[in-house]
């Protein structure tokens, strides 16, 4: 028997390359903000560091495992991004009122840590406009087709999985 090759046609094209791109990028800005967050305001966040960490640690797995073309993680993406959204543009105005006298001063300029807090609520929207494009893109559609129609796809190119027919 003739063994195939497993394609994913979805992959292949620039629309989805872009969005994997766009969205691993998303997701890797959103944990560095949240880490500047964090480490910034360290001394004013009252307990919720160990929040702003599992954030940080489960945006860059995502971004690991999207990068992987994994479309399953992208919902998930899009819901902690409606999540963070609402906890930036609701924390956001407190950092600027912290920038008067009498507050004690986090590590970094308490506006600055607004800016960035507010600046969140932008890339979160964007996340989940993304995010969910990917989704709609099947990046997990296969098709399996014999050696020879392979090649002519990929243009000669034999590094591709080969399976046995069940």
């Amino acid at each position: 028997m003739a063994d195939t090759v497993l394609l994913h046609p979805n992959r292949d094209k620039g629309e989805c390359k872009a969005t994997k791109a766009v969205v691993v990028l998303l997701l890797v800005v959103s944990a560095l903000l949240v880490a500047v967050v964090t480490f910034g305001g360290w001394s004013q966040l009252q307990g919720a560091q160990i929040v702003s960490f599992g954030i940080i640690v489960v945006y860059l797995v995502m971004a690991y495992v999207v990068s992987r073309w994994n479309r399953g993680v992208l919902p998930v993406a899009a819901a902690l991004a409606i999540l963070l959204a609402v906890v930036a543009a609701v924390a956001g105005p407190s950092w600027f009122e912290r920038d008067k006298a009498g507050f004690a001063d986090p590590g970094l300029d308490p506006s600055f840590l607004g800016l960035l807090t507010i600046l969140l609520v932008p890339v979160q929207i964007l996340l989940i406009a993304f995010a969910m494009r990917g989704f709609q893109q099947q990046w997990n559609v296969e098709v399996e087709v014999p050696p020879d129609e392979a090649d002519r796809y990929h243009g000669g190119d034999r590094s591709l999985g080969r399976t046995q027919p069940a």
